[in-house]
């Protein structure tokens, strides 16, 4: 049965067709069966159906990008990005997570029990990127590539990286790939949203990801720094309330069939950065995870909303 809160399809068809094709809103992956009668027809597998999913998904019409966060994890297989840009139509393009391997400054997850605790000899690894991430991407998945983005998890003060050391590094990378493809940084280190790290980006093409994040200023703080518009597109992922942990918010938001915490300040944050996409002339990739406020479609059409009415 149908949530109330959710919006007619008619409002939603309204809604999309008064965005700018600049406008480009998506979800932090998309295999929810919470979301069953508002973005799905029909209940799906628990597993096997993700590229069936991924095809209803880019259908709704509120919806003009996503979020690929598995291939954080893992880096994508040619089969998967085969069936992925089958279930796609042509030129939606995905905001998709590098493998942690590129991006883990030490080893952190419990997978890596041999390793745990150890520094990576793979962090920021350029030729490793190229072969495991990009090149597999461009061959299979080049009409579905969005920005491309490297989340670095917080990075402990022990560790001695500075705000200027991490964005030398980031300088060397960036500096060995090709341009043709588009990148962007995620941190979840207050203090590297400094000068030198924007300047780094900038020098590059590469995004800064508007994050909302439990320990990083909100969204509109960061929009305010050092000019922080750094590639011709912009990037946000609003994950997380600050101050509320990932964990708290799976606890208390199952099974994202609704709103259960609207946050003003963050719809308020996504309208600025959509609107200053559209000033600029450049696309803006909007991700919301259903941690956010409960139900990321309904977030989504919230903002849009308020796109809508202004």
């Amino acid at each position: 049965m149908p949530h109330p809160s959710w919006p007619a399809p008619d409002e939603v068809r309204r809604l999309a067709d008064q965005l700018s094709p600049l406008i480009r809103f998506g979800t932090s992956s998309w295999t929810y069966p919470g979301w069953t009668g508002l973005i799905y027809e029909r209940e799906y597998p628990a597993s096997g159906a993700t590229a069936r999913m991924l095809k209803e998904y880019a259908q709704w019409p509120l919806f003009r990008t996503v979020g690929i966060d598995s291939f954080f994890y893992r880096p994508a297989s040619q089969r998967t990005l085969q069936d992925y840009a089958d279930a796609l139509p042509d030129g939606f393009r995905c905001v998709s997570k590098v493998w942690e391997r590129i991006t883990a400054h030490t080893f952190a997850n419990p997978r890596e029990r041999a390793h745990f605790g150890q520094r990576n000899p793979d962090w920021l690894n350029s030729e490793l990127f190229l072969n495991e991430v990009v090149g597999p991407m461009v061959d299979v998945f080049s009409d579905h590539i969005g920005p491309l983005v490297l989340e670095f998890q917080t990075i402990a003060k022990k560790e001695k990286v500075a705000g200027a050391d991490f964005a030398s590094h980031l300088d060397r990378f960036f500096a060995q790939l090709p341009t043709t493809v588009p990148y962007a940084v995620e941190i979840r280190n207050e203090e590297f949203l400094c000068p030198e790290y924007f300047a780094v980006l900038r020098t590059h093409g590469v995004g800064h990801v508007f994050n909302a994040w439990t320990r990083m200023p909100r969204i509109g703080e960061q929009f305010q720094l050092h000019d922080a518009i750094t590639a011709p597109f912009i990037v946000s992922r609003a994950l997380l309330r600050t101050g509320r942990t990932y964990s708290a918010a799976v606890d208390a938001f199952a099974p994202y069939d609704h709103v259960q915490d609207e946050n003003p300040e963050l719809r308020a944050d996504l309208t600025a950065l959509a609107k200053a996409a559209l000033e600029l002339r450049v696309p803006a990739y909007l991700i919301v995870n259903n941690r956010a406020e409960g139900c990321a479609p309904l977030t989504i059409a919230a903002v849009a909303q308020k796109l809508a009415a202004g």
